[in-house]
């Protein structure tokens, strides 16, 4: 299937992308800010997509992008475009992006970003493919760590979340590389919705910590959204494992 470029490839989900296409004998190249040391299947380029510097190097040759890479918002939509229109000139014939569960119903900014880039791509005249995840379980349990280290531990009243594994969710975007782009691919879910409180009280038990919980109400149509369960996908609950292991291999 060629050389497949991931974008993001150091970070959470990018890391999994990575291993599992090495997995598979897929050539990987993987973009990465810094220089990295050659040896372990991947090659390694230095290019910056908040920049544009070293991106036309990274996708020459490429038949396959994966963009794993995020700047958490603020300037994800300008650089998908750069990344689209170096991948564009160099003929990429499929970029796949991953997205998330409910950016169309939760109106917070670092969503409004992340449907920027999906339209981004609907207009980029290149084959794409887009996959949505719910939010993975290691997201929560850095949340949970940072709450952890306040006075009181804050818990988002009456919002509903779906937790999934991003070792499950990467096995979803593999699937997508070496197929027709597809547009927007079905979504990826947790094994079954949860209160952010029922999750949070789970941390605490299995950390072996005594807060005190205290409720923290969003106000607005964000707030109203993720009590309603506008993050979740319980018709595509197909993940499986569960915030309870990935808790459990964190605490071991």
């Amino acid at each position: 299937m060629g050389t497949v470029l991931v974008t993001g490839a150091t970070g959470t989900l990018g890391r999994e992308v990575v291993r599992l296409l090495l997995a598979r004998g897929v050539a990987v190249r993987g973009l990465s800010r810094r220089a990295r040391e050659a040896g372990d299947g991947v090659e390694w380029v230095v290019g910056d997509l908040v920049t544009g510097a070293g991106i036309a190097a990274a996708v020459a040759g490429v038949e396959t992008v994966v963009d794993c890479a995020t700047t958490q918002g603020k300037e994800d939509v300008a650089a998908l475009g750069r990344l689209v229109a170096e991948a564009r000139e160099a003929g990429v014939r499929h970029l796949v992006y991953v997205s998330i569960v409910g950016i169309d119903r939760v109106p917070v900014a670092y969503y409004r970003a992340k449907l920027g880039c999906e339209r981004v791509l609907r207009e980029s005249g290149l084959g794409w493919t887009v996959l949505r995840a719910t939010q993975f379980h290691d997201l929560l349990l850095k949340a949970f760590d940072l709450s952890a280290k306040l006075p009181v531990f804050p818990v988002v009243s009456g919002a509903l979340i779906q937790p999934v594994e991003v070792r499950e969710v990467a096995g979803h975007v593999v699937e997508r590389v070496g197929r027709e782009p597809a547009g927007f691919a079905p979504e990826v879910g947790g094994p079954r919705v949860r209160s952010y409180r029922e999750l949070a009280g789970a941390y605490l038990r299995a950390s072996g910590r005594r807060r005190l919980v205290v409720p923290l109400w969003i106000p607005g149509a964000a707030g109203r959204a993720l009590r309603a369960g506008g993050l979740t996908a319980p018709e595509r609950a197909v993940g499986r494992g569960t915030f309870e292991e990935a808790l459990a291999r964190r605490v071991g």
